[in-house]
């Protein structure tokens, strides 16, 4: 087959050898040169154009402007929702980017977009995965051990679990710890622009400025709306601290969206401040609970997953994007930077500082843990259950 750069040349090319073949022309050259008869065609008109009108360049557009096949997504509006749907149970993704990538190849979330109706092949399939942040991805070794047998089942139910929530207009929240900022002129990974020769200089060493002390955000994301709150602790990172955080986006954000609400769905790592395992964690739920009078229902990821949780790839890892390479001089400028934070799918976060103090080393007694109404589900009670307020009748 012959091959020829630029494809208004590569027509008009084939054009003008079937002109001086004569009859028969379109189609001996379309068998020479593998081009299709209709390419062919087109570079005709626009010779002839060109012969009418020497002085004007003929654009390379086959189409007029507007014409051709509509996106898959405009003609069938419900399509990445559907795609993303599918996705959710077994999305991976590291915490600090916002790439993703997915187990299931094109082709099966084809076949299963397919069976609910949609009307998509694996190519496009393909296009709206790096359209939504996907990529290829190589195998890694970064686990040790052995992932827990019943990894991906809890995945499933996290994901069952939210859609009734959702399907219900009943909140959703996945909550964790960011990482512990030092707080002073230090390093801060990344860079922006300065004039040249101008950087920002900051401390060569980074000990930690005792008069200052760290930073610790705790991030609430509002998997429905897209929206995030992140209380900037000043003290320690423990149980109360998580409610109290979470207690402040129902005041501030959650409460206006859900007014109905009767229950609050909470995914959270297994580990931390809000543990599965400790016994604090489940006390101040009941606390929390009993304050904005809400049934809890609380799903932990697996072991060794955290990076999985949401609130990790759709709301901490912007946040960092959002303040590399500027040093966190202040609390307040922390705060300032956190709730700067936008992205292109309209990201809205608020943030505030909690000046509270919070001891550490509390002991729960059985007595205490025995007045928590907690009950587990069926399903890894450990890891799923539900608490609910003294006062509700549900």
């Amino acid at each position: 087959m012959v091959r020829f750069p630029g494809s208004i040349i590569k027509r008009q090319w084939a054009a003008t050898e079937a002109r001086d073949y004569g009859y028969g022309g379109v189609t001996a050259v379309a068998r020479a040169t593998g081009l299709a008869r209709d390419t062919i065609a087109a570079g005709l008109r626009e010779l002839e154009y060109r012969d009418r009108h020497p002085d004007e360049p003929v654009s390379e557009r086959l189409r007029r402007g507007g014409a051709g096949r509509k996106r898959a997504t405009e003609s069938d509006p419900t399509l990445a929702a559907a795609l993303e749907a599918l996705l959710e149970p077994l999305t991976r993704g590291d915490s600090m980017s916002p790439l993703r990538w997915t187990c299931k190849s094109t082709r099966r979330l084809a076949t299963e977009l397919a069976g609910q109706g949609h009307r998509v092949g694996y190519r496009t399939v393909a296009w709206l995965l790096h359209e939504a942040g996907y990529s290829l991805q190589a195998n890694r070794k970064t686990r040790e051990g052995d992932q827990h047998p019943d990894r991906n089942a809890q995945f499933e139910f996290i994901n069952a679990q939210a859609t009734r929530f959702q399907r219900r207009r009943q909140p959703v929240i996945s909550v964790d710890t960011k990482k512990k900022e030092l707080v002073g002129d230090f390093r801060n990974g990344g860079r922006e622009w300065h004039p040249e020769g101008e950087p920002e200089e900051v401390r060569v060493h980074d000990f930690q400025d005792k008069g200052l002390g760290k930073a610790i955000p705790y991030g609430v994301y509002d998997v429905t709306h897209n929206q995030g709150w992140v209380s900037v602790g000043v003290d320690h990172d423990t149980a109360y601290f998580a409610t109290a955080s979470i207690r402040r986006w129902w005041e501030e954000m959650g409460s206006q969206r859900f007014p109905r609400a009767t229950g609050l769905f909470i995914t959270a790592d297994g580990g931390g401040s809000n543990s599965y395992r400790t016994r604090l964690w489940k006390v101040a739920l009941q606390g929390l609970a009993d304050a904005i009078g809400l049934k809890l229902t609380v799903s932990h990821f697996p072991p060794g997953t955290s990076k999985w949780n949401k609130v990790e790839h759709r709301l901490s890892c912007f946040i960092t994007q959002n303040w590399r390479g500027k040093p966190l001089v202040s609390i307040q400028v922390i705060v300032n930077l956190i709730a700067a934070t936008r992205t292109t799918k309209d990201l809205i976060v608020k943030a505030a500082v909690d000046e509270a103090k919070y001891e550490t080393g509390l002991t729960v007694t059985d007595e205490q843990l025995a007045k928590v109404h907690l009950r587990p589900a069926q399903f890894h009670g450990e890891w799923n259950y539900t608490i609910k307020p003294h006062s509700s009748k549900i």
